[in-house]
């Protein structure tokens, strides 16, 4: 039988078979079998005799190793981290691999050890001529295939990762759209009575993302001390091909997690809503689902968060407003903000950003424009007639024609 061992790493178990390769080499094989140490030992044990009676049957020709297909690699590592990150992270990687680099590499037929500097800058350039796919999400691919290849030097699989010597994208800054202040409030009155209204109304006055509106609960929401906390998110993501909501008992990071004031007119407008749900509860009877969600059906169901994105474009284009994403409504919010006077810190605290520089970067632009409409209305204001320099001099400078003259006069 071929020879093998446990191995732990990161709190898990990982099949660690020896064998001799085709040039005499003896080399090692690590498998993973997502098993935490804790409590699975004899199962560990269970998939080891199982991997090595595989390898001695020769049903299993290589599957880890230096020299398989850096496509198959992609996929093993996938499998591989799959209980150790969060699931929308998950997503994100299953959709960069399995869509784009996975299929690039395996019509190159180049393998693990094999990858080159030049192969991964050969895929960079496929993605942009071939899928018009720009740098900020190239750099999603970078970053992807940089952690695969860095796990296979920690396995021992490569000494060298070589998308260090790659040129890493250069991120595009993306000036986000948005509405202005009589858009925003002609948006507002188009929606009224409509599916869309509470999480346009949330997102265009208090800037939450579209995860921190779904994930609003009754219980965040004080009505005596006139506050809404916002402490959950709910996503919707596609995880081995199928849709998924995910609800997640924390915010977007430390500083998403935030108390605001509760206005009168949204103070007005939940209580309506938390009136007509307690009507539905009675009517339903039984068929009615408690969830604790402030934006459901009248079913009690929560409503889905691919509804608002896809909902949101119907209405524009029913109505005829400008296309904006439904996210650019919290833009939006950012910009009204600095166009009312409010601080830079005071925006990153009401959005929840995780710091000053992440605001300020998103919202340079918006800030740079505010500026010079101030700028603007202030030389509307101040009527600056003549030359500032001449003033200061004492003198007036006058046209250049008119200098001639007066020079001919002296």
């Amino acid at each position: 039988m071929v020879a093998g061992h446990l191995q732990e790493k990161k709190g898990l178990y990982y099949i660690v078979l020896n064998f001799t390769d085709e040039n005499g080499k003896r080399k090692p094989k690590w498998i993973a079998t997502g098993l935490p140490v804790k409590g699975n030992k004899r199962k560990a044990e269970a998939l080891l005799r199982a991997e090595q009676q595989k390898y001695e049957s020769g049903e299993v020709k290589s599957q880890l190793g230096a020299e398989m297909l850096f496509a198959d690699y992609m996929l093993y590592w996938l499998k591989s981290i799959k209980g150790d990150v969060d699931v929308t992270t998950y997503s994100g990687y299953e959709g960069n691999v399995k869509k784009r680099i996975e299929p690039f590499f395996r019509r190159k037929r180049v393998t693990l050890a094999g990858i080159r500097t030049c192969d991964i800058q050969e895929f960079y350039l496929y993605c942009r001529e071939n899928y018009s796919i720009g740098n900020n999400t190239i750099i999603h691919y970078h970053a992807n295939i940089s952690k695969a290849l860095n796990d296979a030097v920690e396995l021992d699989m490569i000494s060298v990762n070589p998308i260090k010597k790659s040129l890493r994208p250069k991120k595009v800054e993306h000036n986000g759209n948005y509405y202005t202040l009589e858009e925003a409030e002609r948006l507002i009155r188009l929606v009224k009575g409509d599916g869309v209204e509470f999480p346009v109304l949330m997102a265009a006055f208090y800037g939450l993302r579209r995860s921190e509106i779904m994930g609003l609960r009754w219980q965040a929401i004080d009505f005596r001390e006139n506050t809404i906390t916002i402490s959950r998110t709910v996503v919707q993501t596609s995880v081995d091909g199928k849709i998924a909501v995910v609800e997640k008992d924390r915010a977007k990071n430390k500083k998403s997690y935030r108390t605001l004031p509760l206005v009168p007119q949204y103070k007005e407008l939940l209580l309506q809503m938390r009136a007509h749900q307690e009507d539905c509860r009675k009517m339903r009877g039984n068929c009615w689902q408690e969830t604790g969600y402030v934006y459901v059906n009248d079913m009690g169901q929560p409503v889905k968060p691919n509804y608002v994105t896809q909902h949101f474009q119907l209405v524009l284009q029913k109505t005829g407003m400008r296309k904006i994403t439904f996210h650019e409504l919290r833009h939006t919010c950012a910009s009204l903000l600095l166009k009312s006077g409010v601080p830079m810190k005071n925006i990153q605290e009401w959005l929840g950003h995780s710091s000053y520089s992440t605001t300020a970067n998103i919202y340079a632009h918006l800030d740079a424009a505010s500026k010079e409409e101030t700028s603007t209305a202030m030389a509307g204001k101040l009527n600056i007639s003549g030359n500032l320099l001449g003033m200061q001099s004492g003198t007036t400078l006058l046209p250049a024609e008119e200098q001639r003259k007066e020079l001919g006069r002296k």
